[in-house]
């Protein structure tokens, strides 16, 4: 999928645990961990927003864009 979630790269920056995460923001440690992971099809703008306030960062720091083939050069 060519959007990357990088809530791990934050986590290990604020010295944060998943289930520490999760508790704060108000979801399962499950549904986090299905975000963490890259399998989640949504993410709401109200979970998003309070991810952002716990681990006080902007959006763009937990979500990313990637080609489909990221380790292939793009022609153009």
């Amino acid at each position: 999928m060519p959007i990357v979630v990088d809530i791990d790269v934050m986590l290990a920056k604020r010295k944060m645990s998943v289930g520490e995460l999760a508790e704060r923001v108000g979801i399962t440690p499950a549904n986090l961990a299905v975000l963490k992971n890259g399998r989640a099809k949504a993410v709401r703008f109200s979970t998003l927003a309070a991810l952002c306030e716990v681990l006080e960062c902007q959006p763009g720091d937990l979500l990313r864009w990637e080609t489909e083939n990221a380790t292939e050069p793009t022609m153009r």
